[in-house]
């Protein structure tokens, strides 16, 4: 048999594959996962008692910032890297961007303020306990960016399980604003960051065994 009889033999009443599977999967199991991440901060931690004038303030809106981008950055990224023969991407790179200001405006602020601000500036009245609630809060969807990723077909299981942990860092720390008193930019640049460095790290580990096709 000659290799294109076979190829239409085998393509033969084959139905043709949905194009908008990708995109349900993934608001199927991020939009679960956001909402149980917003549930369990409401749940576990309350709203923060100001939350009105949060809204009115530019620095919270740039406290929000930075978790967005990264996530959108993760998005892009997973989105690529659950589809065989595509890298990362951009997605990375609007990711490290985000960090980058982060950090510069961190270490801007920290120099420029008194040295008796500096233990407040760095470690608020959180920081204990500030990288271990995004990590749990993490959780929900954790698991429904890796029950996303796993219908489709990585081929690059390790990338692909980091992108999906800081996805699902990103949105538990927008969830964990609703309550976090923290308003020091050098306390984001390290126990938002230390926070979400979990859930990545434990992605990248866990993707080679959850994510094999």
């Amino acid at each position: 048999m000659r290799t294109n009889d076979l190829i239409s033999l085998l393509a033969t009443d084959v139905p043709p594959v949905d194009p908008h599977v990708a995109a349900r999967r993934f608001g199927t199991g991020l939009a679960l996962g956001a909402i149980a991440s917003v549930w369990l901060t409401l749940w576990l931690f309350g709203l923060r008692h100001d939350i009105g004038l949060m809204l009115q303030t530019p620095l919270f809106w740039l406290k929000v910032a930075f978790p967005a981008l990264t996530g959108i950055g993760a998005l892009m990224s997973v989105l690529r890297l659950s589809r065989p023969g595509l890298q990362a991407g951009k997605g990375w790179m609007l990711s490290g961007l985000a960090l980058a200001v982060l950090w510069i405006g961190a270490l801007i602020l920290y120099i420029g303020a008194p040295q008796a601000r500096h233990a407040a500036l760095l470690y608020g009245v959180s920081w204990r306990v500030c990288p271990f609630n995004i990590t749990l809060l993490s959780i929900p969807t954790f698991a429904g960016a890796f029950w996303a990723v796993k219908g489709m077909a990585p081929v690059h299981p390790r990338r692909a399980g980091a992108a999906a942990g800081l996805l699902a860092a990103a949105i538990a720390t927008l969830a964990y604003c609703l309550h976090c008193p923290e308003m020091g930019v050098p306390f984001w640049a390290v126990w938002y960051v230390l926070g979400m460095a979990v859930p990545t790290i434990l992605g990248a580990l866990a993707g080679p065994r959850l994510l094999r096709w």
